[in-house]
């Protein structure tokens, strides 16, 4: 097969992943193209990038949900190839395909591959086909309520109801009570069709007390498939993942292999290439099922990068030029152990609403074995059109318990002002006894709410005596700027007595 070098790369995303993407372009002498909306103008990623380019007004569907503009970006370019990241258009079989068409290369797999695994009924279809385990549930799409209320009353309460062509928890319902199908489905129905444009449903019975664990896999185009290990992704809100780390706290080795094999075994079926990832569900026994494929990079792959060893963008790229894998799967180890947390934008006093505006302050943290994947910037603001997240935390260390005491060095040394974030609650996360005992599962937040919750009070206390004792150092240095130039204050301030009766509360 031949070989194409990718010598311009448009990355049709923003933020964090935009620039993570092409920071690994530009160590690989591949020249970036960015896009943008009106909102972004002034984004970190149009500033990396060597070109840029304005797409449109600031929703989504008028800038990086736009096909035609984007294309139209990459020709006018002379881009070559378009990375989509992930979200907006990354597993959009359309889009693939439209790529095609135009004689861009799309770095992901096939449009056929999007397609199969991202109906969730044909994914599970071709997943019993291929031997691997899978959620008792249906295989073919719900759309009819009195169906539905039949399937589900052979499966058995509880019972969980998804979108079948979902996904990031939109369109899915968990029935426990005989009383709540009518309600969950009508639910599940609209918020899917609102999503994705498509109202389609299926069940699946409803594991008890669930881990969610994912398999990184890498397939190239002579039929080399490995996979990079699992991601332990149970710490989740809503159905949205907020830590994850790697390796599983309870994962055996005998379990790792097996799953490892079975997600080899999910894209070979599947006739994938590129990177993605491949979900399973696992019970208190050790039990897992194939929960779903994404097909595009997650969010959470750097932890992967810093375990295994590998540039996953590159990977990405290496295998769209048309190059096999450069290892085997016996050549990758996991060395260590690292957690990612997401930084979000949201208050989380007030049920973690997000909280867009102007950075006023943000100190990052640094060190050994951290990495922080960011794209904010003092006095940048924070739009209000997209995803909250602001960046992404990852840590190392050689064993789990160094990896979690680095990641609560590094979350109290990561400070930003002018908006709220969940900065202080991943904090508490990683105080949690479950979480720092590995004795976890999807419940974690639900069960821990009470202590993840809980008022801060004595940490925004002590923050706002931090800041007022800055404040009132900059007062009197300006005081005695002003009399040491000869033109003293003509009222004298109180800043010291109030200083004083107000620290005095506390």
């Amino acid at each position: 097969m031949e070989q194409k070098p990718i010598k311009k790369v448009l990355v049709a995303n923003r933020g964090e992943i935009a620039i993570r993407i092409m920071r690994s372009c530009r160590e690989m002498g591949i020249q970036t193209v960015a896009v943008f909306s009106d909102a972004d103008r002034s984004s970190m990623h149009v500033r990396y990038a060597n070109e840029a380019y304005n797409i449109g007004l600031a929703p989504s569907s008028e800038s990086y949900l736009n096909m035609d503009k984007i294309i139209a970006v990459a020709k006018k370019s002379g881009a070559d190839a378009i990375h989509p990241g992930y979200g907006f258009l990354s597993e959009n079989s359309v889009f693939a395909r439209r790529c095609q068409e135009e004689g861009l290369r799309f770095i992901g797999p096939s449009p056929e591959s999007i397609q199969m695994m991202g109906d969730k009924i044909s994914a599970r279809k071709k997943m019993i086909e291929a031997g691997v385990p899978v959620v008792p549930g249906t295989t073919e799409k719900v759309t009819n309520e009195l169906e539905a209320i039949k399937i589900i009353k052979e499966i058995g309460l509880p019972v969980m109801i998804k979108a079948s062509a979902g996904g990031g928890g939109k369109g899915m319902r968990l029935v426990k009570k005989e009383s709540q199908i009518a309600s969950s489905l009508r639910a599940a129905r609209s918020e899917a069709k609102t999503a994705f444009g498509d109202d389609s449903l299926y069940i699946e019975k409803y594991i008890d007390s669930p881990h969610h664990v994912e398999f990184q896999i890498l397939s190239d185009k002579y039929g080399n498939t490995v996979h990079l290990f699992e991601r332990e992704c149970s710490v989740q809100r809503r159905h949205q993942k907020v830590v994850e780390e790697t390796p599983s706290p309870i994962l055996t080795p005998e379990v790792r292999s097996r799953m490892g094999e079975y997600a080899v075994a999910a894209a070979n079926a599947a006739k994938y290439e590129g990177a993605g990832t491949i979900e399973f569900i696992m019970d208190s026994n050790l039990n897992f099922y194939f929960l779903e494929m994404n097909t595009r990079l997650q969010v959470e792959h750097p932890i992967t990068e810093r375990v295994v060893g590998v540039d996953l963008v590159k990977e990405q790229i290496r295998i769209t030029e048309g190059f096999p894998l450069p290892f085997r799967q016996e050549d990758l180890k996991q060395s260590g152990h690292a957690i990612e947390c997401r930084i979000y934008a949201e208050d989380t006093d007030n049920n973690f609403m997000p909280n867009p505006g102007t950075i006023t302050h943000i100190t990052e943290p640094y060190g050994l074995g951290v990495r922080c994947d960011g794209y904010v910037y003092e006095g940048y603001s924070i739009p209000i059109y997209y995803d909250s997240l602001i960046s992404k935390l990852i840590v190392w260390g050689r064993t789990r318990e160094e990896a979690i005491e680095r990641m609560r060095r590094a979350l109290y040394e990561y400070k930003i002002t002018g908006v709220k974030t969940t900065i202080r609650f991943l904090e508490r996360i990683m105080d949690t006894p479950d979480f720092r005992n590995g004795e976890y599962n999807t419940h974690f937040i639900e069960k821990n709410s009470e202590f993840l919750l809980a008022d801060g009070i004595c940490d925004k206390k002590c923050e706002d005596i931090a800041m007022i004792a800055t404040y009132a150092e900059y007062i009197s240095r300006l005081e005695n700027k002003k009399t040491n130039a000869g033109s003293p204050i003509k009222k004298e301030t109180n800043w010291k007595g109030q200083f004083r009766r107000f620290t005095s509360r506390f």
